[in-house]
């Protein structure tokens, strides 16, 4: 029970109760684990995180955070929302939800202060992820005036700071340039090394591989589809076909548009699976 850290069971939500957004999910999340959450839009991913953030609370079934409830009763237990939030640390989709103070360094260090962290622990903290996300230069600046880029570098770094147990978080590399998004991808790679849990979810197949132990599909039906290993979920075109993760792009031939799919290779690249589509116009 001890690295039993999530576990749900039959888990249903739904947004003004006509919304249904996950139907009857059933997983346990164990203490070191990287896992990846993948699924087309509207299958249920960020609800499900929130879920796990305690941001949302299920319709029915049961969520539990080492043994104990998560629910609306035991937030309002300053202890228990206390513990929960310096152990979990959550990146937004949107960073600008998270960004909020007048200034950079303010929006880094407004948790672990809200938290009682001491001040010069909070120092070298700061440093540290400043040095690690190359953030010299913007601390002084205005949070909403920073690029995409800057804004996700930011909120994780008001994450991170905190040095939560668990670290969830929703397309962390969504509209990123290559670089930037290669940088979050080895501070992730660093963060699972030194034993944190650390759950994504993404559409990006291109780093599930790895960022992941295992991988699990929601479905277009908001539920779990399948899961294992990431190099066979990846590998398996039927299931990502059937839940919309494959890649399709044309090309034309003089009279003639050929159709591909492709998923991601193990290198980080788009590999053909073999269907092609021949449209000829005459």
């Amino acid at each position: 029970m001890d690295n039993m850290i999530f576990e749900l069971k039959n888990v249903y939500f739904s947004y003004l109760g006509k919304f249904p957004a996950l139907n009857g999910i059933d997983i346990k999340i164990q203490k070191g684990q990287k896992i990846s959450i993948v699924g087309a839009n509207g299958s249920g991913k960020s609800s499900f995180l929130q879920i796990l953030d305690g941001l949302i609370f299920a319709d029915s079934g049961s969520v539990n955070f080492y043994g104990r409830e998560l629910n609306e009763k035991n937030f309002n237990d300053d202890k228990f929302c206390r513990s929960f939030r310096q152990k979990v640390g959550f990146v937004f989709q949107n960073p600008d939800v998270q960004l909020f103070c007048p200034t950079v360094q303010e929006d880094i260090v407004f948790g672990p202060l809200h938290l009682g962290v001491e001040k010069k622990l909070i120092e070298r903290r700061l440093e540290r992820l400043v040095s690690i996300l190359g953030l010299q230069g913007l601390l002084d600046r205005i949070p909403h005036q920073l690029s995409i880029g800057e804004k996700r570098k930011v909120a994780i770094a008001s994450t991170l700071i905190i040095e939560p147990e668990i670290l969830i978080l929703d397309e962390p590399t969504a509209g990123l340039d290559p670089l930037t998004t290669r940088h979050i991808i080895d501070l992730l790679i660093d963060t699972g090394a030194s034993g944190k849990t650390i759950i994504t979810a993404t559409h990006d197949l291109h780093i599930v591989e790895e960022i992941s132990d295992i991988v699990y599909v929601f479905g277009c039906e908001k539920k779990i589809a399948s899961f294992g290993k990431a190099s066979c979920i990846l590998n398996d075109m039927e299931l990502l076909k059937a839940n919309n993760l494959l890649h399709i792009h044309s090309h034309r031939h003089k009279d003639t548009v050929h159709v591909h799919s492709h998923r991601p290779s193990g290198q980080g690249g788009a590999s053909s699976i073999g269907l092609d589509t021949h449209i000829d116009h005459h």
